[in-house]
């Protein structure tokens, strides 16, 4: 198995470029930061469709998978370009919806669609406005200490679970942190940042062009009919896993 690893802001994914097909067991041993690669993620190149000459499908660590992801995206038009020649913007199939990629040296540029922002809703005893930007978020006006235990709770607290982002704006400042389905804690997150700032805007906090500040650095969020993510992506290298590793896995 061949992987491809880097990260955006934190946000770290492995590309399998070749190997075994993907099972959740096999990407919760790859996932295992201690047994295993380590990561937050795997992205799986599949076959375009809807028009789109590519696609992508995304496991999370627990070995469930996500519709879509604004970092796992950006990583994935990184290496479409950096590692396999394909042109400077394209178009991408996820199971969230097929999106438009950009990239310019290590900034990758996505168009993440339309979000359907309502709420708030009470989820586990929280005020939490929800989004849908191809994936489901609940974006919570709070900072509290235990941010991470109610996180998990508000996760799973309805049908197929949602990503959690506890939100501050101070002065124009937006600040996140995430909480994300099927990772938990997580240094920054696109979609999320798309979520936050859709929450933001749909409130009258912000302008048209929003900055989320997260854990691991500042994603930038242009709204409209359509989210615009910007942002870096890093790459870190190829890791080759052994086979017998894997074949105890498989």
């Amino acid at each position: 198995m061949q992987l491809w690893r880097a990260h955006g802001l934190g946000n770290d994914y492995l590309v399998l470029e070749s190997g075994e097909a993907l099972t959740p067991a096999l990407v919760q041993a790859v996932c295992d930061r201690h047994l295993g690669v380590g990561s937050d993620g795997i992205l799986e190149p599949v076959a375009g469709r809807d028009g789109a000459p590519y696609g992508l499908r995304i496991h999370n660590p627990d070995g469930s998978q996500a519709e879509k992801s604004g970092n796992g995206l950006r990583i994935y038009a990184h290496w479409l370009v950096h590692r396999r020649g394909a042109a400077s913007s394209f178009a991408v199939w996820t199971p969230g919806g097929t999106v438009g990629c950009a990239v310019q040296g290590e900034q990758v540029r996505v168009e993440m669609g339309a979000a359907r922002v309502w709420g708030p809703d009470v989820l586990a005893g929280e005020a939490a406005w929800r989004v849908d930007v191809g994936n489901p978020h609940a974006v919570i006006f709070a900072w509290p200490d235990d941010w991470r235990a109610r996180g998990a709770v508000v996760e799973g607290s309805v049908p197929g679970r949602t990503n959690v982002q506890f939100v501050r704006v101070h002065e124009g400042r937006v600040e996140a942190r995430i909480w994300e389905r099927g990772a938990g804690e997580t240094r920054s997150s696109g979609s999320s940042a798309c979520a936050v700032a859709a929450v933001c805007g749909a409130r009258g906090l912000v302008g048209s062009a929003v900055r989320v500040h997260m854990e691991g650095g500042a994603l930038d969020v242009e709204l409209g009919p359509s989210l615009t993510l910007r942002g870096p992506v890093e790459a870190v290298g190829v890791v080759v896993v052994e086979p017998g590793w894997v074949a105890r896995r498989s």
